[in-house]
């Protein structure tokens, strides 16, 4: 390991941008297949299911992987090998969405089918903080292409469960932008802040600028890829004013083909300009990168020195939701990380 890779390690950090069943390795997958399958996937045919040219396929890609998680023994396994990798990489503290809306899908949106599966998570959640020491909340996704009706569900469980469940602390909107924006969910997000969520949002990552002010003008407090925010003078602007948080994910677009490598992307420039920018990893099995490597390549493709990781890092906890007190602690541990 190089001198910058052991200080990328020991810096504390959070990944912000997770989705649980993008970090489902291969290996894993078969794992799962040898439970439910009758034909169970070789290594190689599982590998050749994370294999995506552009968006579309990514999409369904992801779908053939997540359909192997069938019970809620599966979910805790594959939450608990995420928190793992997670702790290795030295992230501190994790936001990680669950597709809550495409389980609801797969199980003919059955009211009681996702307390189980949450069990499961929870249970791998308690375990990483007892023997990780890796704090993690839960965002729970609606997928923005089924309809408003659907998304209700997921953001109506969200608020029913967090009174038993402090863990869940917001709710997103994942899912393909070019199919349908932000606008239909605005009422749902107003009363999801009314109940005390926190408000995530996908936004210009496969669209324009115009999706993000779009995602802003519904009450969204954190902006997931933010892609082409570049492309606008004023929202830029606007998003420093306001202190809006960017969860940025270089190698994910790169790897979907909404960016051309990653010393194109926005990163730099954002972080320049003094946005409230953070790295993420997005599906890290899929796109072969996790957080570890993107502040690498930070360092190597854009110029990031260590102090300006340290500042990425440090910019993660001020994005999170974590209270205060605990973001104040970690910023003092930040500082000094040598």
């Amino acid at each position: 390991m190089t001198g910058i890779q052991d200080f990328i390690r020991r810096l504390p950090k959070a990944e912000l941008h997770l989705h649980l069943e993008g970090t489902i390795l291969p290996a894993t997958l078969v794992e799962l297949s040898a439970r439910h399958d009758a034909h169970r996937l070789t290594l190689a045919e599982a590998e050749a299911l994370y294999r995506f040219t552009d968006f579309s396929e990514f999409i369904e890609s992801f779908k053939a992987v997540t359909r192997r998680l069938r019970d809620p023994e599966d979910y805790e396994l594959a939450a608990w090998r995420m928190m793992q990798h997670l702790a290795e990489q030295g992230i501190v503290h994790a936001e990680v969405y669950i597709s809550v809306g495409v389980i609801y899908m797969w199980r003919n949106f059955d009211p009681v089918c996702f307390e189980p599966i949450f069990a499961g998570l929870e249970r791998a959640r308690e375990r990483a903080a007892l023997e990780l020491g890796l704090s993690l909340y839960w965002i729970f996704d609606a997928v923005r292409h089924f309809t408003v009706e659907e998304a209700e569900r997921v953001f109506r469980k969200a608020a029913e469960m967090r009174i038993q469940y402090p863990s869940i602390i917001g709710i997103g909107l994942g899912g393909d932008e070019r199919r349908t924006g932000s606008a239909p969910f605005r009422a749902l997000y107003a009363h999801a802040r009314a109940l005390g969520l926190r408000l995530t949002n996908h936004a210009g990552e496969t669209t324009g600028p115009e999706a993000i002010w779009e995602a802003l003008s519904i009450g969204s407090e954190r902006i997931g890829h933010a892609l082409s925010a570049i492309r606008d003078e004023e929202l830029l602007q606007n998003l420093k004013d306001r202190e809006v948080a960017l969860e940025l994910n270089p190698t994910s677009n790169v790897r979907t083909g909404v960016c051309s490598s990653f010393a194109a992307h926005p990163l730099r420039r954002y972080f320049d300009r003094g946005l409230l920018v953070a790295l993420n990893s997005d599906d890290p099995a899929f796109f072969g990168s996790d957080l570890a490597n993107e502040f690498l390549l930070a360092h190597t493709q854009l110029g990031f020195t260590r102090d300006e990781l340290r500042q990425l890092a440090a910019n993660s906890i001020r994005a999170s939701f974590l209270p205060p007190i605990d973001k104040k602690a970690w910023l003092e541990r930040i500082g000094a990380a040598a």
